[in-house]
């Protein structure tokens, strides 16, 4: 079952965007012709369920188009080394490959756009929404809870990407005092994270929400994750927040009620089992409104699905990673992982060779069709973004390097390794550094392709070395897929130039980019 977000009229208003002054001041002093305001649109509960549906509907800005053959997701994936292209027909990701990128990156400048235009629908929720009377005390209360949720998940992604970002938390008009807001530090904007986040856990919501809404399950997840890179660089703020990362990872894993680890692979993406057992929150996808948008790893031009010879290919697996994979992986096994070599002529046919590996994660054999069955060409497969597996290996990371291993953390490590096949050492067998870097190395072939492996290189200033199955400093480690090294400027991404022309109050470039 999902929360069907469709458009609605409280989006004629609700999709305004901040940050960016027009440059027509009599555009702005003009009436609104519609008399469709704020003020007056927020006025009965109906208004406050439009508006949440409109925050939740701006969340898909992260599989948004960027450009040919590309999505805005990409941003997460290129950088990392992992994926390599088939097809060089957009010379912005081709940029992210070869970490060239700049201020004038597409996807870059997507990312900031669609992180602040959720931003400035939430504040207006939660500016809104108190004053609307009457109303079930109850549901505003789940409304709020939602709506710091969603922005603490957009500042989580903007304060990692770019460090010191705007912290704008009221909705902005051409009047407002702070309409050209400055940069904000990093520590503030994580303490707001952390304030949305506490909130959004203490708002009445029900611990799981098979519908896809925010649940109480949620919160406690990305909370976990955020006291995680608290721990860890910039910040480094240590054994305290490890703690923290731990604890709140254990309440998930004490109180799990419906949430699990599937037993197969094929379950992570079975679109009949969204938000259910392991989705702890996902993205929506319902193909009435927006198809899932990870097409862009099908292979290009073979004809994996209904559509025949199609697919761009414009991220697909290096070699080298997916050969990293211990033997023996269920995860590297054709169609049973997260990896095909073998498809369906035209989704239902014959099995043929594709002559590589490609990323089945995101493949939903529904749409598409399997042997025998053709696709209904309906991709309504959602975006995972928290998943019990990575909970569990929350845990396993921030329990060893606050104490070294212990029992439970072991027992943490080994559910996710017996899923694959693996054996996982005994807790005697372990030091802390090698326990470390097995659940490293675990998050980078559990979450391969799921936007979490640049953050992971950031946060721990290391990256996995495909050759030699160990990790090396973040400077200087070269990806394989481009043979260019990281450099220190990689760790933070350029504030887009857009932006810095708009906004006279964004003065200082992040480090190695140009200044304006």
């Amino acid at each position: 079952m999902k929360f069907h977000i469709i458009n609605t009229i409280g989006k004629i208003f609700l999709s305004g965007f901040i940050l960016i002054a027009t440059g027509c001041s009599d555009f702005l002093e003009e009436e609104d012709p519609s008399n469709l305001t704020p003020e007056s649109f927020f006025t009965i509960p109906d208004h406050a369920e439009a508006g949440i549906a409109a925050v939740y509907d701006n969340t898909r800005f992260y599989g948004g188009g960027a450009g040919i053959f590309s999505s805005n997701w990409q941003l997460l994936e290129a950088p990392t080394g992992t994926a390599t292209t088939e097809t060089a027909q957009n010379s912005d990701l081709n940029n992210l490959y070869s970490l060239t990128w700049d201020e004038n990156t597409g996807h870059i400048r997507n990312w900031w756009r669609g992180i602040y235009r959720l931003v400035a629908n939430a504040n207006l929720v939660l500016d809104r929404v108190p004053d609307i009377t009457p109303m079930d005390e109850a549901q505003k209360a789940r409304i709020l809870g939602e709506a710091k949720f969603l922005r603490a998940w957009a500042y989580f992604y903007a304060v990692r990407l770019w460090g010191d970002v705007p912290l704008v938390l009221t909705p902005q008009t051409a009047s407002s005092e702070d309409f050209f807001p400055a940069r904000t530090p990093q520590q503030e904007v994580y303490d707001q994270i952390v304030n949305d986040l506490q909130d959004a856990e203490n708002a009445g919501l029900p611990f799981t929400d098979e519908s896809g809404r925010v649940s109480q399950a949620a919160a406690k997840a990305m909370l976990s994750k955020v006291y995680l890179t608290m721990a860890g660089f910039p910040l480094n703020l240590g054994a305290e927040y490890y703690q923290l990362a731990a604890s709140k990872a254990q309440e998930i894993i004490d109180n799990p009620g419906p949430i699990d680890l599937f037993d197969t692979y094929m379950e992570v993406h079975d679109e009949r089992l969204g938000n259910q057992v392991e989705h702890i929150f996902m993205i929506q996808y319902n193909n009435l409104v927006a198809g899932n948008p990870m097409g862009n790893m099908f292979p290009n031009f073979k004809p994996v699905s209904y559509r025949g010879p199609s697919g761009t290919g414009s991220t697909v697996p290096t070699f080298s990673f997916y050969e990293s994979y211990e033997e023996g992986d269920i995860r590297t096994v054709d169609q049973e992982g997260y990896f095909y070599t073998t498809y369906f002529e035209n989704g239902s046919g014959d099995r043929f060779d594709l002559g590589a590996p490609y990323i089945f994660k995101h493949f939903n054999v529904i749409a598409n069709g399997t042997q025998g069955v053709e696709g209904t060409a309906q991709d309504n497969l959602n975006v995972p973004l928290f998943r019990f597996a990575e909970i569990l290996l929350i845990f396993a990371e921030a329990s060893n390097e606050q104490s070294g291993p212990t029992q439970d953390a072991v027992d943490a490590l080994k559910r996710v390794r017996d899923r694959a096949g693996l054996e996982t050492p005994t807790l005697g067998e372990f030091t802390q550094e090698s326990f470390r870097e097995l659940v490293w190395k675990e998050r980078w072939h559990e979450f391969a392709y799921e936007g979490k492996t640049w953050f992971d290189m950031v946060r721990l200033r290391q990256v996995f070395n495909e050759q030699t199955g160990g990790f090396d400093d973040f400077v200087g480690h070269v990806n394989l897929n481009s043979n260019q090294a990281l450099q220190e400027r990689h760790l933070l991404f350029p504030i887009p130039l857009q932006e810095m022309l708009n906004n006279p109050s964004l003065e200082v470039q992040n480090p190695g980019y140009e200044a304006r």
